[in-house]
């Protein structure tokens, strides 16, 4: 799935645009907004916890850090479309969607480094095909410019939602696996796992 999308620098950072959403990199104003969010019970359901202030902020900071690091990152992200804006009383800032390399070492067959597309988005901007649209552009920038061979996504089986993105953005199912960091008998330790090989076709670049 290839919608229409660009990116370009800047200050040195990868930023996508999409119809209706800006991806790019992180700011402070964004920590609040992202920590309420990540504090939310039914954002973070099908995540093992809600995450402190504290929590928050190191994975913002882990994001900003990878942008760095590696070219590309989870990306905040900001709708620029005027008629959602206009009935958002919360801002701009919707949550983020992007590449990351896991935090533990996967226990499934993966290219080296092995590139997770996912999202998370505050939940008054659910239900306007946002995720599938800012994963959309990552896949496709990771793809055109980063010539990734693949891409996977991951979630446990309850969360419809995600891996019903998953399927929309053309990934394709490859079984299930045990997260390496839940212990036996919790709840979230089964994973779905998808897989994509990313569009090459030529990049739009503004």
């Amino acid at each position: 799935m290839s919608p229409a999308w660009s990116w370009s620098v800047q200050d040195g950072l990868a930023v996508l645009r999409t119809p209706r959403l800006l991806l790019r990199a992180w700011r402070d104003a964004d920590r609040a907004p992202f920590a309420a969010m990540n504090a939310d019970p039914v954002v973070m359901a099908h995540l093992p916890a809600a995450l402190d202030r504290t929590g928050s902020d190191a994975l913002l900071d882990r994001f900003a850090a990878q942008h760095e690091e590696r070219g590309y990152t989870c990306w905040a992200v900001e709708v620029t479309d005027p008629a959602l804006l206009a009935a958002a009383p919360t801002g701009a800032f919707a949550g983020f969607t992007g590449l990351s390399v896991p935090g533990f070492v996967p226990p499934f067959a993966h290219h080296e480094p092995c590139v997770e597309v996912g999202w998370r988005l505050a939940a008054p901007w659910w239900g306007h095909g946002l995720a599938t649209e800012a994963a959309a552009a990552c896949l496709a920038y990771a793809g055109v410019v980063l010539r990734l061979p693949e891409v996977v996504s991951f979630t446990t089986p309850g969360n419809t939602r995600s891996i019903a993105v998953m399927r929309r953005l053309g990934m394709r199912p490859d079984g299930t696996f045990e997260h390496p960091r839940a212990a036996p008998g919790d709840w979230w330790r089964t994973h779905v796992l998808y897989r994509i090989t990313p569009d090459r076709a030529a990049p739009a670049r503004s």
